[in-house]
């Protein structure tokens, strides 16, 4: 391959590159259980794209998530050996899409047509299918995947949006969308290797199209307008792109390659314009299920607080409402911290202007007499300080004696 004299940004780290460094620190630590956020500190990279490595990494096996809480990752047997090398997939190498058909159609073959059970996801999350034209959500995907007809989900953070996607399309490569998403973070671009070679790195989009694989834009409207365009070749009846930055090579798309994107309107700089919104023929409307979230046994009353926010927000009222991620984040802390805690912290990651109608509405329904969001109190006294877990029930219990 020929050096390029002009290579762009060779000092960012792309893909592979990126993916091999989260393995290497995972194998470095093999006892340590990581979340998202102490990696990306460790290696300087953002949240966002550190999750993509990790769960890439989760999908080809070659480390373990947690099943709990928020994301977690560690080492597995194959781990020390996805850190010894940068693998991109170049175009045309394997396909992991007819593996995942296969595994589709076993799945299918051993359970009734209708898919209403729990489907455990890649990460090993559990989605609770919900109905969609009279189907299950993830059934309709499935037809609409087959048909190439390409689907915008929109609706607030926290829905479900991502995890309906990941449970429709095992195969799923997921590129969080920014506002300073590249179209070389989407096709490709040169890298520096660390003999000091400058090597093309095939982005996400080429990846999804030579393998075939269903490909999501999450937060998609956040992306430079000028950006998404690099996605329309691949979206219409040519289904092929040109990579500019690599001798201008034609890259066409495998059969099962699929386009999904997410759309959060109320998020601060969304735009869907409608040279984006015009190549999704399908647009679907995604909402929290509270429902559900009774199901899943959070406490009827913070539900109601929810659906009485949500209710204000449909009016226009209100900006904010809890969402199933927030529920759930909710019955989390509740657990570990108690109830009082856990519905400060309720109000606490409401949005600063709309803090006080969410304390209110919690007071009505749930029956406190205040509620603020969760900080730190005044000092504690030494004595009290780090005291080791049941001294003071040891304590009490010397007293009795």
């Amino acid at each position: 391959m020929s050096t390029p004299a002009t290579p762009t940004n060779p000092a960012r780290t792309k893909g592979g590159e990126l993916r091999a460094k989260v393995a290497r620190l995972l194998a470095d630590r093999p006892a340590d259980t990581l979340t998202i956020g102490d990696m990306a500190r460790q290696l300087g990279h953002s949240h966002g794209a550190v999750r993509n490595a990790a769960l890439t990494l989760v999908r080809r096996g070659e480390a373990d998530q947690g099943r709990s809480g928020q994301p977690e990752f560690r080492a597995n047997a194959k781990t020390a050996a996805a850190a010894k090398t940068a693998v991109i997939s170049p175009p045309g190498t394997h396909a992991p899409r007819a593996q995942a058909a296969a595994a589709r159609t076993t799945i299918t073959a051993a359970a009734p047509t209708r898919q209403t059970g729990p489907i455990r996801r890649a990460g090993g999350q559990l989605y609770h299918p919900r109905e969609l034209a009279d189907l299950p959500d993830v059934e309709a995907l499935e037809r609409l995947r087959d048909a190439d007809v390409p689907v915008l989900l929109y609706g607030p953070p926290g829905t479900g949006k991502t995890s309906l996607v990941e449970a429709a399309f095992p195969d799923l490569v997921t590129v969080a969308g920014d506002g300073d998403t590249t179209v070389g973070d989407l096709i490709g671009e040169y890298t520096q290797a660390d003999d000091g070679a400058y090597v093309f790195r095939y982005g996400p989009l080429v990846t999804a199209m030579t393998e075939g694989r269903a490909l999501l834009i999450d937060d998609a409207t956040l992306i430079s307008p000028m950006v998404l365009a690099a996605l329309y070749p691949a979206m219409d009846g040519r289904r092929q792109i040109q990579v500019k930055a690599h001798k201008g090579e034609t890259i066409k798309a495998a059969k099962g390659f699929y386009l999904v994107a997410g759309h959060n309107p109320g998020v601060h700089g969304a735009v869907l314009t409608e040279a984006l919104s015009s190549r999704f023929s399908v647009q679907i409307q995604i909402g929290t299920d509270y429902d559900l979230a009774t199901a899943l046994k959070i406490d009827d009353r913070v539900v109601r607080v929810a659906r009485n926010l949500a209710r204000q927000v449909d009016l226009g009222e209100l900006g904010w409402a809890p969402q199933l991620r927030e529920l759930l984040s909710y019955q989390r802390t509740e657990a570990v911290l108690g109830t009082k805690a856990a519905l400060a912290n309720l109000v606490g990651i409401a949005p600063a202007e709309d803090r006080d109608a969410v304390a209110d509405a919690i007071i009505k329904t749930v029956g406190v007499t205040k509620v603020a969001p969760l900080a730190l109190g005044k000092q504690l006294p030494a004595s009290a300080a780090r005291r080791p877990p049941g001294s003071a029930v040891s304590a009490r219990r010397g007293r009795s004696r």
